[in-house]
Parts: C-alpha cells; sequence; structure tokens
C-alpha cells in the first residue's frame, strides 16, 4: 500500500497534514499486523490522529493532544457537521480499539507478541475507518476510491513479513507458490518484477521469470515485466486457499 496516495486521497476531506499523518499511521498498523506484533504507538497513535480528523471535520481545527477516549465518548456523536458514519459508528470502532490498546498486552511500549484476535480486531476497525474517510472524501471517481478501498481492506498475510521495503515470504513453497503469496499481500496492488527477484534473492531469476510467464498463462496473475504483476481473481481465490492452509499447518505444528 502506498501512504502518498492514501494520504493525497484523504486531504481534501482533512487537510494536508492530518492526511498524512493518519496514513502513515494506518500503514504503520498493517504493518505490525502483517508481522504480528503491534506496539502502544500503533494503535494509540492512529485512534488519536482519527480523533484529529473528526475535530477538523466538526471545526476546522484541532488539539494537538486530544482527550482521545472523552472526545469519542461523549462529543463526536453530537458534531453535526461530521458524516454521520464517521460520526456515530466510527468513533465506537476507535474506542474498542484504543480499549485493546490500554488494556491489552499490545499497550507494551516496545512490541509484543499480542494475541491474534486483538491484531485482527484493532486492524479490521481501523481498515473500516479508513475506508469510511475515503467514501467521504472529495475529488475521487468512483473508480479511484474503489481501489483505495480494495487496498485498505485487503486481507494482511500472515506468513509475509516486510524488511526494509522487502517482502519475505516464511513458507517452504514453490516458486510460484510464493509468487501468489506474495502478491496476495500487495493485493490490489501491481508488483514490480524487481520486488518479486528481491523477494526470491535465493531463486535463480531464469527460474522466477519462467514461472511468472507459466503463472500469466494460466490467468493466475496478471502483467508483465515492464507493469509488474497482480493477481488475477482466479489467483486470489488460489492465494487465499493456499495462505490458509499453511496458517493452518503452522497452528496445528504449533
Amino acid at each position: 500500500m502506498k501512504k502518498d496516495e492514501l494520504s493525497a486521497a484523504l486531504s481534501s476531506l482533512v487537510g494536508n497534514k492530518l492526511a498524512d499523518e493518519i496514513a502513515e499511521d494506518f500503514v504503520r498498523l498493517r504493518g505490525d499486523a502483517s508481522t504480528r506484533t503491534l506496539s502502544t504507538s500503533s494503535v494509540g497513535k492512529f485512534v488519536e490522529s482519527f480523533v484529529q480528523c473528526l475535530q477538523y471535520m466538526a471545526t476546522g481545527k484541532w488539539d494537538e493532544k486530544p482527550s482521545v477516549d472523552a472526545y469519542l465518548d461523549k462529543v463526536a456523536e453530537n458534531q453535526l457537521a461530521i458524516p454521520e458514519g464517521l460520526r456515530v459508528c466510527a468513533p465506537r470502532m476507535a474506542r474498542a480499539m484504543y480499549t485493546l490498546r490500554n488494556k491489552r498486552n499490545i499497550a507494551h511500549k516496545n512490541p509484543v507478541d499480542a494475541n491474534s484476535h486483538d491484531l485482527v480486531t484493532a486492524h479490521q476497525c481501523g481498515a473500516w475507518i479508513m475506508s469510511e474517510m475515503l467514501r467521504e472524501a472529495t475529488g475521487l471517481s468512483m473508480e479511484q476510491a474503489g481501489v483505495l478501498v480494495g487496498q485498505v481492506q485487503a486481507p494482511v498475510g500472515v506468513l509475509v513479513e516486510e524488511i526494509e521495503g522487502v517482502r519475505l515470504v516464511h513458507a517452504s513453497v514453490s516458486i510460484k507458490e510464493e509468487t501468489i503469496i506474495l502478491l496476495h499481500s500487495h493485493y490490489p496492488e501491481k508488483v514490480a518484477k524487481s520486488q518479486i527477484l528481491a523477494t526470491m534473492s535465493a531463486r535463480s531469476p531464469k527460474s522466477v521469470g519462467n514461472d511468472l510467464a507459466a503463472l500469466v498463462r494460466d490467468k493466475v496473475i496478471f502483467g508483465n515485466p515492464k507493469d509488474g504483476y497482480r493477481l488475477t481473481q482466479e489467483g486470489m481465490v488460489r492465494a487465499v486457499g493456499l495462505v490458509r492452509k499453511l496458517a493452518d499447518s503452522k497452528q496445528a505444528a504449533a
């Protein structure tokens, strides 16, 4: 997911500064969820930024250090200038996120292993909030908004870790399966061939290229070396099945 695209899309709703901050916070939250770790800054900062966005929508200004829980509980629902979904539903989701942040082990200062259901809940609440904000943003075509919402809502791959911009697939699988898992973690964005080769640096570049071509022929992925690759609908079905199978295997072995 490209933070700059998300920020630009939200700028019409909450201004450039807040758009940039909440986009960065969500991308960090999503990254934490993908590696199964959350820190206090991830959830807490996202919710704080969301409160500032609500304040901006209501009054055109925001507090540098808002009283987060009090605003979400007592104030937001009465700010009639805020669109209804963001005024009524989103604050309740944000409060749930903030409660997890304060009362569960994701509140530790350093990244720690968090309960998987806490991670899933926090990320999905954040994704819903971001999708609702995109729905209310102006200046976007329906197609642009749909693509961004798809990126925000795309499942976080539990088998993929990102380090310094390179995503690593933690599974003993074939080149084709590794490609499908990698593209699933980026869905619906296209992934450049150079990124795929970086992920599979231990593989033969020629073999990777041959299997990419085969996946295109089988209509599992779409694209080319110049423009990059993404999963087709059939590819997404295969990816979900493969990810679930591998995740179940890991769980059984644990």
